[in-house]
């Protein structure tokens, strides 16, 4: 089996850095990003409320002014020196994610808020980075090198996916299943085993879009489990039966287990026009706004779509609708370029990381960031379902905002370890 370090450099992990051999300093590009989307989105923000009584701008500017004090602070820490507070976190954010569900504040159709001294927090972005901490610190311990070695990682994300899904928060709780999937692989877990934990989902798709092509994925999997499980005719045939068990079962998963609104956001993209003032108003304002910007954009505050307030909520999940109709395709494409160059930073910063932990912690937290830019932006262009899912450092919200940067300081503390070289003595 594929080790953690044949994934990443270990070579480069204590290699000097010559003076003079970088133009730029990378942790200066982790910073630099981050500060750039966040003044850009205060002035989108303000430009979607210019004809309202509400002024959140300021708020997401001092919001990510103490995000970037707490990123200094943890920045100069070691990331191994959390590691005996990572249960306790964990199982504080657990609890205040059961809390959401008796105490918590309703909004928007969900309940996903706890109320703290007067001001709204959500437990599930938390939860997210509480996670990716406990479930690098087991994969650290605990190797995958057989099948069973799965249940420690599985039972890390099964209690904080169930307890975000059913808040109901679809679109965090898929962030989840990226997480687990992207750092099992990245701590050595084979390619066959993460595409046989990933089939169901693919099962479950193909049930409701192509059923027909189930005759042809169920039995790959099936041979997939042959060829790279132990005990090969039994593993065979209980992925079989567990594949035609999700296949049976999604129907009525999807009348029961999912409300009509989040059914209505997973298939309308396909067609938004079929309800163009219910669940496909959203995706037709957003791609309506992003093509008027035309190539240069209306220009900062001058949106008319943004001033008149077509899109609901655009200062949240459809932020991305303003860069486009006021910067345009150059700026749309300059904010995507940002963000490409941020998560390969991440990636080089988990490839040079001193131990796996700290390498795996920040693998966690660039597939959490990326797959949040992926899906956000992907839903506002009306090529991908509304979930929910903030775009990094730019949607309005202060959890999201706050966690954003803690994981920032994380990502720097490793990155500052790995370009450390210790004094000869």
């Amino acid at each position: 089996m594929a080790s953690l370090f044949s994934r990443r450099s270990k070579a480069n992990a204590f290699r000097p850095v010559a003076k003079g051999s970088q133009k730029i300093n990378p942790n200066l590009v982790l910073w630099l990003v981050p500060f750039f989307l966040v003044f850009l989105s205060g002035l989108l923000i303000a430009s979607t409320q210019r004809n309202s009584s509400l002024a959140d701008w300021y708020q997401h500017w001092i919001t990510a002014g103490i995000g970037m004090l707490f990123a200094l602070g943890l920045a100069k820490l070691s990331v191994e020196r959390l590691k005996p507070l990572l249960l306790p976190i964990y199982l504080i954010t657990v609890l205040s994610l059961f809390a959401v569900r008796w105490i918590g504040v309703s909004a928007l159709g969900s309940q996903r808020w706890l109320n703290i001294g007067g001001l709204n927090f959500q437990p599930s972005e938390l939860a997210k980075l509480s996670a990716i901490l406990l479930l690098a610190a087991v994969l650290e311990r605990y190797p995958i090198r057989r099948p069973i070695d799965l249940l420690r990682p599985l039972g890390v994300i099964a209690l904080p996916w169930a307890l975000v899904f059913f808040q109901p928060d679809l679109g965090t709780s898929l962030v989840f299943g990226a997480l687990l999937i992207t750092m099992l692989y990245w701590s050595g877990m084979p390619l066959e085993w993460v595409t046989l934990i990933f089939s169901g989902l693919i099962t479950a798709s193909l049930s409701g879009l192509a059923p027909g092509l189930l005759i042809i994925w169920i039995p790959f999997i099936g041979f997939v489990a042959y060829r790279s499980l132990p005990l090969r005719w039994r593993s065979a045939l209980f992925t079989l039966i567990f594949q035609v068990m999700i296949a049976l079962s999604t129907p009525w998963i999807w009348m029961n287990g999912l409300k009509a609104y989040q059914r209505d956001r997973l298939v309308l993209f396909l067609d938004p026009s079929k309800d163009p003032l219910g669940g496909g108003y959203h995706l037709l304002q957003s791609t309506v706004g992003i093509g008027s910007g035309g190539l240069f954009g209306a220009g900062l505050l001058q949106g008319q779509l943004t001033k008149l307030r077509f899109i609901p909520e655009q200062h949240t999940d459809f932020i991305f609708s303003a860069v486009g109709e006021e910067t345009g395709f150059v700026g749309s494409l300059l904010v995507v370029f940002a963000f490409a160059i941020f998560i390969f930073q991440l990636l080089k910063v988990a490839r040079k990381a001193r131990t796996d932990f700290e390498s795996l912690v920040v693998v966690g937290i660039g597939t959490m960031l990326m797959f949040q830019v992926v899906v956000n932006i992907f839903m506002t262009i009306g090529l991908g379902p509304v979930t929910g899912i903030p775009l990094p450092f730019m949607s309005y919200g202060r959890s999201a905002l706050m966690v954003n940067f803690v994981a920032l300081g994380l990502c720097i503390s490793v990155a500052r370890r790995a370009s450390y070289v210790p004094e000869k003595l």
